[in-house]
């Protein structure tokens, strides 16, 4: 067993830094790089871009990124683990493997976890007793199950560290969860025991400092932020041990801070009860956990508590849930919030008598309301510079939102004075993708881990 294991956070999101992980496996030691590219958006959109092509549907940064890092990654013995499969791992894998024929790179072994969609698998499981109900309204599956763009569940840390026991050099999942990557070559390394709670969600607990990318480093920090170096950040590294300890830090020629601040930022980050954060893993009790700034940007995470998995998965769903357009015109000063709001008004009077039917029609005033809504505090609306009116609309009628894009731009005529800002042509409906969250029996799923290998 290693005395100690260095997992690196190389992206928190699809999009985010691109030289991020290069970073962290050229400018210091490491053992594993995590990478989570996942949002429950994200996966609709993988699923749309996989329905137009076949060989789509994963995050096509990685294949150029590993062009870049793969040759280190195979000398220096650093594992690579991410869930940027998305809706076609397989794809995603192969396209790896090309790089690495391309690079003249052999002995690789990638391996793919399966199982997580669920898309095609929607009747059966409606069939055995399981109607996916909504978490939020309690509202079955079944009046929109025809609609679904993406369904997927939320895999734990279990077959990445399957994949890690058949040997695997980079493991690419679909939707598994952000905590999982990190937790899952502790449990390997380790050896830990999947009935030890406690040692479950200290590498949970990890996860989620990592999840995050530069934002447990000093990103988006709300304290003594302009003080640190944001723009060579160098993004979290966890140095994990046996016994549960866990050190968060990162390479010292990176720019960024990590403090108690930055780290425990991170840790209220997206949770709701701090005594029971769910995972397909074990239920970690964040009320537990002590945290010591070591200094010299280190930072201890101990003595966490945790308590047995619960019986179902989560899973992620997305649907089409009819049209919206959005458009927005600015207006200058004096009286800039005026004229805004009196545009707003003509444009809702001339939809309302071309009884065009919205489910949603909203109003945004930004640089006034468009971040704290209706507790913006009251303006001298002669102070103000200028205002740029978004307004936006939601219909199940295309026709209803491609008629609401033709009376934007004849404001600019045709309403209040002083107005700019009208670029890009007509808004165009875009289908609007709605989330349905639910829980599956765990006894329904089963995942799959398949190793390809290049010789």
């Amino acid at each position: 067993m290693k005395e100690m294991i260095r997992i690196a956070s190389g992206q928190g999101f699809w999009g985010d830094l691109i030289d991020a992980p290069v970073k962290q496996v050229t400018a210091g030691d490491i053992d594993y790089l995590v990478m989570d590219y996942l949002a429950e958006v994200t996966m609709s959109i993988l699923q749309k871009q996989k329905n137009k092509n076949p060989e789509f549907g994963y995050a096509r940064d990685i294949p150029s990124l590993m062009e870049r890092i793969l040759p280190d990654c195979k000398e220096k013995g650093i594992k690579v683990i991410t869930n940027g499969g998305g809706v076609n791992p397989e794809g995603c894998a192969n396209a790896i493997i090309d790089v690495a024929k391309k690079l003249g790179i052999k002995n690789l072994k990638v391996a793919v976890v399966l199982g997580d969609n669920i898309k095609n698998r929607i009747d059966e499981i409606i069939a055995s007793g399981c109607e996916l109900n909504n978490m939020e309204t309690g509202f079955s599956i079944i009046p929109i199950k025809d609609e679904l763009l993406s369904a997927n569940v939320y895999f734990g840390a279990r077959p990445i560290v399957e994949a890690l026991q058949k040997g695997a050099d980079i493991v690419i999942t679909g939707r598994t969860t952000d905590t999982g990557l990190t937790l899952a070559p502790m449990v390997f390394e380790f050896g830990w025991d999947w009935e030890n709670y406690d040692l479950i969600s200290a590498g949970t607990v990890a996860g989620h400092i990592l999840e995050c990318g530069g934002q447990a480093s000093g990103g988006n920090l709300l304290a003594d932020w302009e003080s640190i170096d944001l723009v060579d950040i160098g993004f979290p590294i966890a140095e994990a041990y046996p016994n549960g300890e866990v050190i968060i830090t990162k390479h010292e020629s990176l720019g960024g801070k990590v403090s108690f601040e930055t780290v425990a930022e991170q840790l209220v980050y997206e949770i709701g009860n701090p005594e029971e954060y769910i995972t397909p893993d074990c239920v970690a009790d964040f009320t537990s956990i002590k945290l010591e700034d070591l200094g010299n940007n280190r930072v201890k995470v101990y003595d966490v508590k945790g308590k047995p998995e619960t019986e179902f998965f989560k899973v992620s769903c997305s649907f089409a849930d009819g049209f919206s357009a959005s458009g927005q015109l600015t207006y200058t000063w004096p009286k800039a919030l005026t004229k805004a709001k009196a545009a707003d008004k003509i444009l809702r009077e001339r939809l309302q008598n071309l009884e065009l039917e919205f489910q949603e029609i909203h109003t945004e005033f930004i640089g006034y309301d468009s971040c704290h809504g209706p507790l913006s505090r009251e303006l001298d609306e002669n102070d103000i510079n200028e205002i740029v009116l978004k307004i936006g609309v939601r219909s199940s009628d295309y026709k209803a939102v491609e008629r609401f894009g033709k009376e934007i731009a004849p404001l600019i005529l045709t309403g209040p004075p002083s107005v700019t800002g009208f670029a890009g042509g007509r808004p165009k409906p875009s289908e609007v993708v709605a989330y349905w969250p639910a829980l599956i029996p765990k006894k329904l799923m089963k995942s799959e881990v398949k190793v390809l290998e290049v010789k």
